[in-house]
């Protein structure tokens, strides 16, 4: 599948790529904040997406938001470090598929690829953030 990759933190798209690449993946798109993220995305067309929320210039809930609004059938996996149930629930409200805290176990990360394979397969998405990492 094809996938764009949005971090500003360059060790953690390499981390990312290299489990992608191991998974059969393609990153078509690497992105370093949410104005190039949202411009990516529109121009690569990705299978999904995994997304940090803490990024310059335009914040990852922000382009959740419009990603979903010029696809509303995007699959987008959250990787944050943010993990208060408001936030986690509002991403998920927004339309991700999933939500993974960093720093995260190599088999958390897997399990969120396999959520997103299958929705972007078959359109799925979690109904609520009980099925995603939420620290009250």
């Amino acid at each position: 599948m094809r996938v764009l990759v949005a971090d500003n933190a360059s060790f953690i798209r390499k981390m990312l790529r290299d489990l992608l690449l191991q998974r059969g993946h393609r990153v078509v798109g690497e992105a370093t904040d949410g104005q190039e993220a949202v411009s990516l995305y529109q121009q690569l067309k990705p299978d999904f997406m995994l997304l940090d929320l803490v990024l310059p210039i335009k914040d990852g809930l922000k382009v959740l938001q419009e990603v979903q609004e010029l696809d509303p059938g995007a699959v987008v996996v959250i990787c944050s470090a943010l993990s208060q149930c408001t936030v986690v629930r509002q991403a998920l409200e927004l339309g991700a598929v999933d939500y993974v805290v960093k720093p995260f176990s190599c088999e958390r990360l897997l399990l969120a690829l396999q959520r997103a394979e299958e929705a972007a397969d078959k359109g799925d998405r979690l109904d609520d953030a009980s099925s995603a990492e939420c620290v009250r």
